[in-house]
This record gives structure tokens, C-alpha cells and sequence, in this order.
């Protein structure tokens, strides 16, 4: 078990001040059996006027932040303290069979599943579902565990990581074409990859631990993080981390669940004002580690 530190800043910066409509914030880890909620405190500036929780359709914890004063700037920062357990690639045990791909869910879990298993983007010529089927070995078995450790690494390895500072997701097709994209692109391309083949895939927007281990880049640190989670009977939602090629929870930190990446933004709100009021907006995000203290007994 690790003890893991989260720091994360916001702030929006204004040409003048500004009032501020309600703002709706994922930043509140889900608390599980791999992570276990220790602390949480949020301030804001100005300060807030008040705080509603709510939990989302997926279960999300989510703060609405209202203000009562106009600013120049507006301000979010969230300290988090959790308890993570981390585990790895051979962890993911899946039922017997489901082993090898095809396989078909259990018949209750497709109504809850179904969502999650359409495709959401266009894709005219199928063509994410042909390059996803490149995965698949033709005449001889495939093991399902393979088949996605496989396609997860092919992103981590032949696309090129670019931060971009536009809001929003590429369509998968984009990505797939440009060969490059940020870790909500490449977590949305494996998403629809997974569904292309009849697999049920769900995006997860959160934190990544970036360790000085051994010389290997971890990338998506510095700002909130994305991954995916695939549902395998027998292992439930086993995550993956297309960017990082990570099979497994290893450092990352889940704060959000949701079918598609709109439904999981970290903070979203608005201000009345013009498009020209806006001047900046800069996110930080710093996660350190500690081991956790062994209990006597």
C-alpha cells in the first residue's frame, strides 16, 4: 500500500472582474477497495457562497460551487490524501470463459453494459475496427488478456504523446489518422477500438503518480490524467492506461467514471461576461508519494 498526496490547482484569470455562474467539479476521488479516501478539503477564491455534493448517474462524486461576489480571477485548489493499493497486470483474473476472444457476457450484465459497449463516434469505414481487428490472431486462439495489453501498448508505442490546450476530445478517427493526440485522445481511440470489438468500455478521468524510477517518462503528470476501463467477466472494470501502456492501476488515481469524456470533465461553470473578458486558465496537479505505515498487531 501507498499513501499518495494530491495537490491540484485551477485558476481562470479575466481581463475585469466578472461574476461567476454555478461550477461543477470532479476532483473528489472515488473511494474502493484499491483506494481508500483518507482526506479532502477544497477552498476556492473568491470564496465560495456555497457547496452542494451530489453523486452523478455513475456514482461520481461531484461539487457545485456557487459565488456571490465578482472577480478578476477565480481559483480552485483541492488537497487529497488516499491510500492506494496497486495492482498489476496479472491481477486482472479473468473467468475461464472469457479467456480467449470472442466471448460473450452473461446475459443479466448486457442491459447494464449495453451502453457502454456502442459505439459513440463516426466511423464510416469501420476503419478503428479494422485496425482494432489487426489485434486479433486468424485461425488460432486469441487470449483476451493479450488482445488488449497488446492494443494498449500499440497506442503507447506508434502514437506521439502532444499536449493541446483546446477543450474538448478528437473523434477517434482523428487520432487514429494523425497518428497523435493527448491522454483523453488515446483513452477514447482504445475505448472505441474495445467496442468495436463487442466489448463494454467506460473513460476515467483522475491523477497519475509520475516516479523517478528508472529513467522511463510517465506521461499525462502535471495535470489531471486519462485512461480507460474495460469490462472482463471475472475481473470486472480492469483499467488501462493507453498513454502510459500501463495494464493495471498502477499510479493512477480514479476520480471519475463515465461513458464518454463530456460526461467527465474535472471542472466546467460559466461567467457573465464576453468571450474577450477571458485572459488564461492554468491547472497544476502534483502527486507525491509515501509508504504507508505498517500496523502493529
Amino acid at each position: 500500500m501507498t499513501i499518495f498526496s494530491v495537490r491540484h490547482i485551477t485558476a481562470y484569470r479575466y481581463r475585469r472582474e466578472v461574476d461567476f455562474g454555478e461550477h461543477r467539479l470532479m476532483f473528489r476521488p472515488r473511494d474502493s477497495f484499491d483506494q481508500r479516501l483518507i482526506e479532502a478539503s477544497l477552498t476556492t477564491y473568491p470564496e465560495q457562497s456555497h457547496v452542494r455534493w451530489i453523486h452523478d448517474v455513475f456514482g461520481n462524486c461531484v461539487a457545485l460551487v456557487d459565488f456571490s461576489r465578482p472577480s478578476s480571477e477565480l481559483r480552485f485548489e483541492t488537497w487529497i490524501t488516499l491510500d492506494h493499493t496497486p495492482q498489476f497486470a496479472p491481477d486482472i483474473r479473468i473467468d475461464e470463459a472469457a479467456l480467449t476472444y470472442p466471448f460473450s457476457y452473461d446475459k443479466d450484465e448486457i442491459a447494464d453494459l449495453a451502453p457502454a459497449m456502442q459505439r459513440h463516434y463516426p466511423d464510416p469505414g469501420d476503419e478503428i475496427g479494422r485496425w482494432a481487428r489487426r489485434f486479433v490472431r486468424l485461425g488460432h486462439p486469441t487470449e483476451t488478456g493479450h488482445l488488449l495489453m497488446t492494443l494498449c501498448y500499440a497506442i503507447r508505442e506508434s502514437f506521439v504523446y502532444a499536449r493541446r490546450h483546446e477543450h474538448g476530445t478528437q473523434a477517434p478517427l482523428e487520432t487514429l489518422h494523425l497518428r497523435s493526440g493527448t491522454c483523453r485522445d488515446f483513452a477514447l481511440l482504445m475505448m472505441e477500438a474495445a467496442r468495436t470489438l463487442g466489448l463494454a468500455a467506460r473513460f476515467v478521468s483522475g491523477y497519475v503518480y509520475v516516479p523517478d524510477r528508472d529513467g522511463s517518462t510517465v506521461l499525462g503528470g502535471g495535470s489531471t490524467h486519462a485512461w480507460c476501463q474495460i469490462y472482463l467477466p471475472g475481473a470486472g472494470w480492469a483499467e488501462f492506461d493507453p498513454t502510459n501502456g500501463i495494464v493495471g492501476n498502477r499510479d493512477l488515481i480514479r476520480v471519475a467514471v463515465a461513458r464518454d469524456p463530456r460526461q467527465a470533465v474535472p471542472l466546467s461553470g460559466s461567467y457573465d461576461g464576453d468571450g474577450s473578458d477571458f485572459d488564461s486558465m492554468t491547472v497544476q496537479v502534483n502527486v507525491t508519494t509515501q509508504p504507508a505505515a505498517l500496523k502493529e498487531g
